[in-house]
């Protein structure tokens, strides 16, 4: 790597507030992150307004913190990333500007950075012995999708969602069982007791050329089973389970599609899903690939991710302008080494 000072990054998508700083070579010399839990259980979904007033009132105190520990000071930064799209507006205005403010009053120069670039990336700083080109699938609240990293700024999408995110899919479903929100992790906890052969739940695509996907009908299935009456452990088991299965099926026809694939790779949060781990990990065995998924804390929204694909973008001579707009629509396979 050349030799740049370090980044910072600052992410404020969604509902996470974070910041972090990563030195030239890709060590974390510090990493903060405020959840906005707390701020939108009480509404049992996030609430964009509500998203962008806490990102306005964390992120100052957050970044001072994240350069107090990582030890820099902001004149010593090569630059400063933040997450420009996609996104939920209000948010990314809040972080990008206060982004560009940063690097405004520093004189240092900008990289406005794409959410799914971060993700997409994040694997190379985790394991940096995985080859180019890899499967990404990337499994969040916001985004199901396929997609060939062939390079850095160098994406196709092989496949998405036609309907609802496979997090969403989850979330929806808990609330209709009546668990707490975010609901991912307490169905996969329910699940445990229950019994999946219970419960007849179909698994949308399976078998259909290409690698989209459809969670609608199967939310619209689980509301029909628990209204006939079937225990909520069952349903929730049966869903994973077909949740699961529709992955796995989906990742082997992407896979088939990147045939020169050195790698399956999962992130966002429901790649902490251990059933879903599983599946896919069968799917990557009998690709004769390996299953690489970064540490859970970088699977979900952070800012180490942004500051990662900041620095490789610096270090590739590219950095933006501050007139740059936040897309909250961003597709992946629009990037390129060219600033915006």
């Amino acid at each position: 790597m050349s030799a740049l000072g370090p980044v910072l990054g600052i992410e404020s998508s969604c509902d996470e507030t974070a910041a972090a700083v990563l030195a030239p070579d890709g060590r974390i010399l510090s990493e903060v992150v405020h959840s906005q839990l707390q701020e939108h259980a009480r509404f049992g979904g996030v609430v964009p307004e509500v998203a962008a007033r806490a990102h306005l009132q964390r992120l100052p105190e957050l970044t001072a913190r994240a350069m107090r520990e990582a030890g820099v000071a902001f004149q010593d930064l090569a630059g400063v990333a933040a997450t420009s799209g996609p996104g939920l507006i209000g948010g990314l205005v809040v972080g990008a500007c206060f982004g560009k403010g940063v690097a405004l009053a520093h004189h240092l120069p900008f990289v406005a950075v794409n959410h799914l670039e971060g993700h997409a990336l994040t694997v190379r700083l985790t394991n940096p012995e995985t080859e180019f080109p890899y499967l990404l699938l990337l499994l969040s609240g916001g985004h199901c999708q396929c997609v060939a990293v062939e390079g850095l700024g160098r994406y196709r999408r092989l496949g998405t969602t036609l309907d609802d995110a496979v997090g969403e899919a989850f979330d929806k479903s808990a609330k209709l069982m009546g668990l707490p929100w975010p609901g991912g992790p307490y169905l996969e906890k329910l699940a445990r007791e229950g019994d999946a052969t219970r419960v007849s739940l179909p698994r949308p695509m399976v078998g259909r050329q290409g690698c989209d996907f459809s969670f609608s009908g199967l939310k619209t299935a689980v509301a029909r089973a628990l209204a006939q009456g079937a225990e909520k452990a069952d349903v929730a088991a049966a869903f994973q389970h077909s949740v699961a299965a529709v992955l796995a099926d989906r990742a082997r026809h992407a896979l088939a599609m990147l045939p020169g694939a050195r790698a399956l790779v999962v992130a966002g949060g429901v790649a902490a899903n251990q059933a879903v781990r599983q599946a896919l990990n069968a799917v990557a065995e009998g690709a004769g690939v390996p299953l690489i998924a970064p540490p859970i804390r970088l699977c979900t929204d952070n800012a180490v991710m942004i500051a990662w694909a900041g620095l490789l973008r610096l270090q590739a001579g590219v950095q933006d302008r501050l007139d740059h707009a936040p897309r909250p629509r961003w597709p992946l396979d629009e990037m390129s080494l060219t600033p915006a």
